[in-house]
């Protein structure tokens, strides 16, 4: 006879796996144009996830919790790209235009008597997408491995590298939003993942 606490831990190992495996599948088809329902489905996921190892006072398995941690991290890793660029979607209206280089087009202010629209256009936070990876890896191995202060670290760094860019309000703005949404969703993943191996 098997025992309701080796059935319980069966159990929340195979839903954490699907549904993160679903999870994953969601993100990873929203990369290339982040839209609204599968991004709300892999939240609900996520969230329900969070709550049943919140409550759960069972661990998985090792092989399985290496499984978990693994399909977190890249959860984590890559949802947080999709995420993160429909967050500032919204925030911002579409009215804020992105550059080639994954930065964002700001114009020069006009001069007095200057016709309108008239300007030079600059591309500045540069590789946002790429420091958005790399943070969101760096927090989420931090908070899996116990080390939380890897937030604070992540932040001051990202703060320190791109103070000089931040001199307009929509450069800001965007730094800030895009910085949250970011942390938040891999702060949320890599949480789970702690408290269903640990």
């Amino acid at each position: 006879m098997v025992s309701p606490d080796v059935l319980l831990v069966a159990v929340l190992s195979i839903f954490l796996f699907v549904a993160l495996c679903g999870a994953l599948v969601l993100v990873v088809l929203s990369l290339r144009k982040p839209t609204d329902i599968p991004l709300i489905v892999a939240g609900v996921l996520v969230v329900l996830c969070l709550l049943a190892v919140t409550v759960s006072p069972v661990n998985v398995p090792l092989l399985l919790g290496l499984g978990i941690a693994l399909l977190g991290t890249a959860l984590a890793v890559l949802g947080g790209n999709p995420v993160t660029r429909r967050v500032l979607d919204i925030a911002s209206h579409g009215r804020v235009e992105e550059g080639d280089n994954g930065g964002i087009l700001l114009r020069a202010p006009s001069l007095p008597g200057a016709v309108a629209g008239e300007g030079a256009v600059r591309e500045v936070m540069r590789g946002g997408t790429t420091i958005g990876y790399l943070e969101r890896v760096a927090v989420a191995l931090g908070i899996i491995a116990g080390f939380p202060e890897a937030i604070a670290v992540v932040v001051a760094l990202k703060g320190i590298g791109r103070f000089s860019e931040l001199a307009s309000a929509e450069a800001r703005e965007r730094f800030i939003i895009g910085t949250l949404a970011s942390l938040v969703w891999a702060c949320i993943v890599a949480a789970l993942v702690r408290l269903a191996i640990w």
